[in-house]
């Protein structure tokens, strides 16, 4: 049996908001703020994600895999759970400076993740070639830099945790094994286009304007 690695990424992501929930009710965390905040970030990325599969759906994600892959892939996924857990098992509150950098950077990273998604979307709806203007012009992958942006929001309600180095080294490990290696590949397939040489030697790749 083969399924589209879409169905599997959006089933484990749309499915966060009742995974933080059940966890809150289950702790007895009614009175957590932090958890209810991790609810509202991380439960409405999920739905969001879910939302931007069927409208503007990423063509990386249509291809079909086993089932044993298609199983990895859900596991690896669970592995982004990891401050809910950390939040609610161990009744963990972040401080209100915490709490306020960690919405700002989510929201900043909503808007990179999604617009420029979006505009890829839309212009290779269109057209054929490279995008090197808006968020393409900061950096070449700019919706890689914008989940990083969210996960790190994610990250930094545990920071102030004794298990803060859990969600940090799956982060880290996605970043190498995963992020990574897509967007080099994403590279390779560009690089059949003239102007790609001079896109790439003039544009950061990962950081708007630094990296």
């Amino acid at each position: 049996m083969r399924v589209k690695q879409k169905y599997i990424i959006d089933f484990a992501k749309g499915i966060t908001w009742a995974l933080v929930l059940y966890l809150i009710y289950l702790y007895n965390q009614q009175d957590n703020i932090t958890a209810w905040i991790y609810l509202c970030l991380h439960g409405s990325y999920g739905i969001m994600w879910v939302l931007k599969s069927y409208i503007f759906p990423d063509k990386t994600w249509e291809s079909k895999v086993g089932f044993p892959y298609a199983m990895l892939i859900f596991i690896g996924l669970i592995l982004y759970w990891a401050p809910a857990y950390i939040i609610t098992s161990n009744s963990h509150q972040a401080s209100n400076l915490i709490i306020v950098i960690s919405i700002f950077i989510f929201s900043i990273g909503v808007f990179y993740h999604f617009v420029s998604d979006m505009q890829k979307f839309i212009f290779l709806k269109n057209n054929s070639g490279l995008i090197k203007d808006g968020f393409w012009k900061q950096c070449r992958h700019p919706n890689y830099f914008g989940e990083l942006l969210i996960y790190l929001s994610f990250l930094l309600l545990v920071v102030e945790s004794s298990q803060w180095w859990i969600p940090t080294a799956v982060l880290l490990l996605f970043i190498i094994a995963v992020w990574i290696p897509n967007m080099i590949k994403i590279e390779k397939s560009l690089s059949r286009f003239d102007d790609h040489h001079e896109y790439k030697r003039k544009t950061p790749f990962f950081i708007p304007y630094l990296f």
